[in-house]
């Protein structure tokens, strides 16, 4: 009974810790929804950044760094199109891919999401902090097989 418990226990433990990868980030960018469901995180805490990808048959799953300069270049991005003060709309979309970006760190800290679009005078401001996110991933997935 011992030797359960304690594999019980540390089961528990063990899928407890895979999960703090998704939950401590400086930096989030993540895509899910869809008639045919896609789910795909691209996660940045300090330089290392974690990606991962599920859909359309295929499996994903790679680490790689980034630059002091690459997270620079972000904030950049972040700070032109004023992250923070980008409004999302409230209407309802079913059997959408919905793109969400988190910032928790510095003076762009905000959480935005395009589940029920963005307001149409943000929606530029919103596709550059977008392409700026995707031209980085695109980039790491490019160098790193």
């Amino acid at each position: 009974m011992k030797k359960i418990t304690f594999l019980l226990i540390l089961f528990f433990i063990a899928s407890c810790n895979t999960q703090k990868v998704y939950s401590d980030y400086d930096y989030s960018y993540s895509r899910s929804g869809g008639f045919a469901p896609v789910y795909e995180n691209f996660l940045i805490k300090g330089n290392k950044a974690h990606y991962s990808f599920e859909g359309q048959g295929k499996k994903i799953k790679k680490n790689f760094k980034i630059s002091s300069d690459e997270i620079q270049k972000l904030e950049e991005v972040l700070a032109a199109n004023n992250f923070r003060m980008i409004q999302e709309d409230r209407k309802k979309l079913y059997d959408y891919i919905s793109t969400t970006i988190k910032v928790n760190v510095g003076q762009q800290s905000a959480s935005k999401s395009d589940a029920s679009y963005i307001m149409e005078q943000d929606q530029e401001k919103w596709d550059r902090v977008t392409q700026a996110f995707q031209e980085l991933l695109k980039s790491k997935l490019n160098t790193n097989p």
